[in-house]
């Protein structure tokens, strides 16, 4: 019964996205074609999970979600955010470092600084800052597509001159119309009481489907909604993180560590033991009095070592959890295609990325993460010959936790002639053009949240598809609450306009009882 109701669900889902589409077409399209850039129109058209974005952010209203995809799609031609780039944004912008991409909540949800002291109202600029903002939530779409943001206004410091009540709102907007489905929570840290007027002029533009989104947070309190290690020291956190500029701050992916250090790729090894070998032979060879005989092969012992090497490669990947979905890139198709699963069971601390080779030539791939010291890769840095296919373990290290917060980053690039280049001289002079990027989250499995909340008896966190149902139904709540509400009102006034008729119509009745009472007294 279940299975049913779900796939009426998604045939309905199917419908309305199609409807938004043609509707789309037909009702705004078609009136004016210069309205759109024809790259937004063209994604629109192809992508069911932006349509989805809309209609689930307009709870499934499609006349809700055509009025926000055309106000959306004008506002990214109107600040060309399709050609928006580094280059186009002025430098002080960068250097000063009021508003950047750094670290996770405890969601695993990416965290998007603005730091309020920093900013100036000024009309001169407000422009090319609308412009950075919009630079940041673009460059983040398109690395992490379909992952929400937390916002945090870090009001340290600030004064009422930081305060640009138009810049706020077009912030708002962002994550109102123009980004559905970015917004995780908005964090208002450290907020001095004389701003308390000016932020709920901000509440009332968030409207009931993120108005529980909002939360207010005092140092102590935000240590509630992110972990200390990234935190900065202001609140009472331990990140060393420091903005400059330049480069970008990114995800600061590292090469995977464990106990000895780096891990090496397996084709490093092999060259190291292949040089051993050599190295080995040659001292024998000027070292004996004897002279030297041909070798002699012996093919049973060439036949036990493969089969040792199969072995050896079994075990390795004995016991990882094995990829179920599939992303195709233009140089590889990585599996899986956007999350590793981990858990507290021993079979649920491996997992397995493949990664199969596309293209005619020789890859060098990499893969980075933002936690090195918990996690063992193997291989972590090799190459993939083509139409060939790589399966790389990824392990949690000793008693290490995986983490919603944990990413992994694969690289890769073609190289121009195999086996010409090492690899480190490779990745020094290779162009960043040339390099396909695909980003890793980490799942924690059910089992695993529940054996980490045991020792403190805490609440059991939801999974991504609950907490998304969960946000759905509590945004449809809010929307009946805030339409009772105005019923109500409406009621109410109704009631004291006919209690004031009534009170009237008492006062009238009164003077007519006392007109006539004097009227019927004798003379």
């Amino acid at each position: 019964m279940a299975e049913v109701e779900q796939h009426e669900g998604a045939q309905d889902l199917d419908r309305k996205i199609e409807e938004t589409r043609l509707r789309f077409n037909n009702e705004f399209v078609q009136d004016s074609t210069d309205k759109y850039d024809s790259k937004d129109v063209e994604r629109l058209r192809k992508e069911d999970s932006l349509v989805e974005g809309y209609l689930q952010w307009r709870l499934y209203v499609v006349d809700d979600a055509l009025k926000m995809i055309d106000e959306s799609l004008q506002w990214r031609k109107e600040y060309g955010v399709n050609d928006i780039s580094e280059s186009t944004i002025p430098k002080w912008m960068f250097e000063i470092g009021a508003v950047y991409l750094h670290g996770y909540d405890k969601e695993g949800n990416k965290l998007f600084w603005f730091k309020v002291k920093l900013h100036v109202k000024d009309a001169k600029t407000i422009m090319d800052k609308k412009k950075y903002v919009a630079f940041w939530l673009e460059r983040y779409a398109k690395k992490e597509p379909g992952m929400p943001l937390t916002v945090v206004f870090d009001m340290a410091e600030s004064g009422l001159s930081n305060i640009d009540m138009e810049f706020v709102k077009y912030i708002i907007n962002c994550f109102k119309i123009y980004y559905p489905k970015f917004l995780s929570k908005m964090i208002i840290v450290d907020m001095p009481w004389i701003m308390n007027a000016a932020w709920k002029i901000v509440k009332s533009w968030l409207g009931p489907e993120a108005i529980s989104k909002l939360k207010f947070a005092s140092r102590s309190e935000i240590q509630g909604f992110i972990g200390l290690e990234y935190l900065p020291a202001h609140m009472g956190g331990t990140d060393p993180f420091k903005y400059s500029y330049p480069p970008l701050p990114d995800d600061d992916f590292q090469t995977p560590t464990c106990e000895n250090g780096p891990i090496a790729s397996e084709d490093e090894a092999e060259s190291k033991e292949g040089e051993m070998d050599s190295r080995d032979a040659l001292e024998s060879s000027f070292g004996s009095e004897i002279a030297v005989k041909p070798k002699k092969v012996n093919f049973l012992d060439d036949s036990l070592r493969l089969e040792e090497n199969d072995k050896a490669e079994s075990s390795r990947t004995k016991g990882a959890r094995k990829p179920l979905t599939t992303f195709q890139g233009p140089l590889l198709d990585v599996s899986p295609a956007e999350e590793l699963c981990f858990g507290s069971a021993e079979t649920e601390k491996k997992c397995l990325i493949i990664l199969g080779n596309v293209t005619k030539n020789q890859l060098a791939f990499k893969v980075r993460t933002t936690a090195p010291e918990k996690y063992r890769v193997k291989p972590s840095n090799s190459c993939c010959d083509p139409g060939a296919s790589v399966e790389i373990v990824v392990s949690l290290h000793g008693g290490s936790q995986a983490s919603p917060q944990d990413r992994f980053l694969v690289m890769a690039a073609e190289m121009d002639s195999a086996g010409s280049q090492e690899l480190a001289l490779f990745w020094k002079e290779v162009p960043k053009t040339k390099v396909m990027e695909h980003r890793l989250r980490c799942h924690v499995l059910e089992g695993a949240k529940q054996a980490a909340n045991a020792p403190g008896d805490g609440p059991v966190e939801k999974g991504p598809g609950d907490q998304l149902e969960f946000n759905s139904a509590l945004m449809r709540l809010m929307t009946c609450s805030a339409r009772t509400e105005q019923k109500l009102n409406t009621c109410l006034w109704v009631q004291k306009v006919l209690i004031g008729l009534v009170l009237l119509l008492v006062v009238l009745n009164l003077q007519c009882l006392h007109l006539l009472t004097a009227s019927q007294r004798p003379s």
